[in-house]
């Protein structure tokens, strides 16, 4: 079972409709004992970096999801997930989980596309990622596969922890982490079978690493 970290974020439902689809049994749940007993833990969201780190500090989440990853449980974060697995944001200029070194930035107002013109922000919309680090999320897809972003502010993990980049006026990391602690900028629930593909290679891993337990 995979279970989806409430944290009163937008997405979870989205995540859970996903998993669904593949067949995979997955549950939202800030219960602290259901995350303890889930093979491997997801943490999405769409939202303010502030207003999302206030909830999990007040339902102690932040403290439940370090001893989780401090045990090796599988860690997945998505979009807002994502940018509070770092150490600080620019959004509300807020201090996140620290779970891996890095920070999270603005995009700059004015910064060019390739074409010349200057970016949209937010970064919206269909994009690829090169991935730089082989990883077994990766498993089955091709360079040619693109994936649904949604953000104005983007990851700068430390270093070491870029395994994927994807270019908008700058490169910046859509996917970073380590095997089994992963951070993805864009939205695989939303970024059809290259999406649905990640997260059944991350429930893969999952059940893997809790039957080489």
């Amino acid at each position: 079972m995979l279970a989806i970290i409430d944290y009163q974020a937008g997405n979870q439902t989205s995540v859970h409709r996903a998993l669904d689809h593949l067949g995979l049994e997955s549950v939202i749940t800030d219960n602290p004992e259901t995350l303890h007993q889930a093979n491997g833990l997801i943490f999405p969201g769409v939202g303010a970096a502030g207003q999302a780190m206030g909830i999990l500090k007040n339902r102690r989440l932040d403290l439940v999801i370090a001893e989780l990853i401090k045990a090796g449980r599988p860690f997945l974060g998505i979009c807002l997930g994502c940018q509070i697995m770092l150490e600080f944001s620019e959004e509300n200029q807020t201090q996140t989980l620290g779970i891996l070194p890095g920070h999270n930035i603005r995009f700059a107002e004015g910064q060019l596309d390739e074409d010349g013109r200057p970016i949209r922000i937010p970064h919206m919309g269909w994009n690829t990622v090169n991935l730089v680090s082989p990883t077994a999320l990766w498993n089955g897809l091709s360079p040619e596969d693109q994936f649904y972003f949604v953000h104005s502010y983007h990851p700068v993990p430390g270093p070491g922890l870029t395994l994927g980049l994807t270019r908008h006026g700058l490169e910046f990391a859509s996917v970073f982490g380590r095997e089994g602690l992963w951070a993805l900028q864009f939205h695989p629930e939303k970024s059809g079978r290259p999406g649905l593909r990640i997260l059944s290679n991350f429930h893969r891993y999952c059940l893997e690493a809790a039957r080489a337990k």
